[in-house]
């Protein structure tokens, strides 16, 4: 919004000093992320600016660590692994959140509030906690012949636990605005409960589902803690290799791998921001 000519003095220096406070804010988050990706480019097996970078000489940049991530079978390991647990992880995570949703989202519901603060708890707890406690539960919940440590059962439920809370909060802001006459019309209309859900209630709330599936799956493929404590090296996801990586060997494929992980994060919060404004259509709400 533009400065009004009538603005007084000191309106006009918040105005500006306010857009500073943002510059700086902006410059506070973001450039620390940006600083890996020219240093992934890096023609040297370091993880700072060499002088030929400073230059800008092309001999300073190279893609050998984009290179050494196809070559690499512990890489491509880790990013199978990666995409397999994060997409079980995630439709397990949207269909506990959105059945959860739709329960907190009735008026009848007994302890809604204690429900809610149960659902969303795994956000709130310390993950050092989280993990330690499901290392404990699934490394023996009924005997050691049905442990879940160190296998890919145990660290998809562990992720989908820890995604569920991102589905139950974006559906539930969904349905906010749901109108429920619309189910009461299609009962009257003979729909059953089957068809209201997949025809009425689904397509109203398909953005919220899909943004929350996105967050899960975000956060799944973020996820380093859990990993170690749950895993074993054959589900070794991205993270874990990374850690493993800066740890044993470090090499400059690691922010090859974090600049790849910087531009997926990026069109997923595109597409969710896409989604959202979706949302804000269909429910008629306009700025």
């Amino acid at each position: 919004m533009a400065l009004p000519s009538y603005a007084g003095p000191i309106e006009r220096v918040w105005y500006y000093a306010y857009r500073l406070i943002c510059a700086a804010i902006f410059f506070f988050l973001i450039v620390p992320i940006l600083v890996i990706i020219p240093l992934s480019f890096n023609a040297e097996p370091y993880f700072t600016f060499t002088p030929e970078m400073l230059s800008f000489k092309a001999s300073g940049y190279s893609l050998r660590w984009y290179q050494d991530i196809v070559n690499n079978e512990q890489w491509l390991h880790s990013i199978k692994n990666s995409f397999i647990i994060g997409i079980a992880a995630t439709l397990l995570a949207t269909a506990f959140g959105t059945v959860a949703a739709l329960g907190l989202s009735r008026a009848d519901l007994p302890f809604k509030r204690l429900l809610m603060a149960v659902l969303i708890s795994p956000m709130i707890v310390p993950l050092i906690i989280s993990a330690a406690a499901m290392f404990f539960f699934y490394s023996a919940p009924f005997g050691s012949d049905f442990a879940l440590t160190h296998t890919y059962a145990g660290v998809i439920l562990a992720h989908a636990a820890l995604g569920t809370p991102f589905v139950v909060i974006t559906v539930t802001a969904t349905l906010v605005g749901f109108d429920k006459n619309l189910i009461r019309a299609s009962s009257s209309l003979g729909a059953d409960s089957v068809t209201i859900f997949f025809k009425v209630i689904m397509p109203l709330i398909l953005p919220g589902v899909i943004s929350g599936a996105l967050f899960a799956f975000v956060t799944s493929f973020d996820e380093v803690v859990v990993v170690l404590f749950m895993a074993g090296f054959e589900q070794r996801t991205i993270p874990r290799q990374m850690w493993a990586g800066i740890r044993e060997q470090i090499s400059p494929t690691i922010l090859a791998v974090a600049t790849l992980l910087i531009c997926l994060s990026t069109v997923l919060l595109a597409t969710i921001e896409l989604l959202r404004r979706r949302n804000e259509r269909l429910r008629g709400v306009t700025y």
